[in-house]
């Protein structure tokens, strides 16, 4: 393993465990350093013992380089392998069965990592395709794209799929629903999208009647094919060591699921640790509504793709069969699904 294929290892498994972002920062900024040195200048500084004098190299990364130019595995890599290892529970078979994640975000809005190399990580993990689906441009502090930067990610996502090709880098965006159940992007931009997904993120204190309102208005679009993340919670632990950390939105979900099956709108299961969303009796409502599934990461980073197996445990714990979750579908049954969607 060579430093900076470890340092970004180390950067990887640190995502996929939720650790914090300031210290993932830091070894991706010494990856980076690294890969700008002077031939043979790394080795000499290892044969000197003048590491940490480079800026940005402290003691943990310089532990990691040094352990890695020597042709030891370093600990750090090891400890995390094990530490943030994600297995697989009941939902295996329904693991086997995905074929691709429909909620991702890159570096174009607050991704950490380009949409190439979250399309390799997913290749890696045995997707067959990735969705691509930044921010809005309303979502300001994620950096979401308006139409000019949504268009020169289209044109970068085409030129991805040549080299990709058979895997498919599918064209998406998660979609702002406006406080009046508007989308915040121009409909013939949607309409050229592969899969929308569409998210309340502000004002999440409505009053129920007018957040019931507002979903069902995003729900019935003929642009939106997924509601993501539908309560907007925020939640740390698993079972019964679960708590609360943000309160889901208050809103009518007989309502909301009943519109999710009327206009063939998937409901997602967010598999993010801190959002294992919907909660429990909402998932069980939307089954009863016999509403379509998808399960998405909602990753940031190419380690979160692993988050996958969170949602796929969560689906088999509901007894969902695999025929009704969208990302099951090869990427041809699913584009033929979000063409054929009603209008009224």
């Amino acid at each position: 393993m060579e430093p900076i294929e470890a340092l970004e290892r180390v950067v990887y498994l640190q995502d996929r465990g939720l650790l914090p972002s300031q210290k993932t920062a830091a070894f991706l900024k010494a990856a980076e350093i690294i890969r700008e040195l002077p031939e043979g200048e790394l080795e000499q500084r290892l044969a000197d013992g003048t590491l940490t004098e480079l800026a940005g190299i402290g003691k943990s990364t310089a532990e990691v380089i040094t352990q890695a130019a020597s042709g030891i595995v370093p600990k750090r890599i090891v400890d995390l392998e094990a530490s943030t290892q994600i297995p697989l529970g009941p939902g295996a078979d329904i693991r086997a069965a995905i074929k691709g994640d429909l909620h991702s975000h890159s570096t174009w809005s607050d991704g950490g990592a380009s949409v190439e190399t979250m399309a390799r990580t997913a290749m890696g993990l045995g997707h067959e395709y990735l969705v691509m689906t930044d921010h809005s441009p309303r979502l300001t502090i994620a950096h979401g794209l308006n139409r000019e930067r949504l268009l020169a990610q289209l044109d970068e996502i085409a030129e991805l799929n040549e080299r990709l090709a058979p895997f498919r880098i599918l064209t998406g965006i998660e979609v702002d629903i406006l406080a009046d159940g508007g989308l915040d992007q121009d409909p013939d931009l949607l309409a050229q999208l592969d899969l929308v997904v569409a998210s309340v993120h502000s004002k999440m204190k409505m009053e129920p009647r007018e957040m019931t309102e507002r979903m069902v208005l995003a729900i019935a679009s003929p642009h939106v094919d997924v509601l993501g993340h539908c309560t907007g919670r925020k939640v740390s632990g698993f079972g019964e060591d679960q708590r609360v950390v943000r309160a889901q939105s208050a809103f009518d979900p007989e309502i909301v699921f009943a519109a999710c099956a009327r206009f063939d709108t998937a409901v997602e299961i967010n598999c993010r640790p801190e959002r294992q969303d919907p909660p429990p009796e909402l998932l069980d409502l939307a089954l009863d509504w016999d509403c379509k599934i998808s399960i998405d990461t909602d990753s940031h980073a190419p380690g979160q793709l692993e988050f996958i197996a969170y949602g796929c445990d969560k689906a088999a714990e509901h007894g969902i069969d695999p025929s009704r979750i969208i990302n099951t579908w090869s990427a041809e049954d699913l584009l033929a699904w979000t063409a054929t969607h009603p209008t009224s």
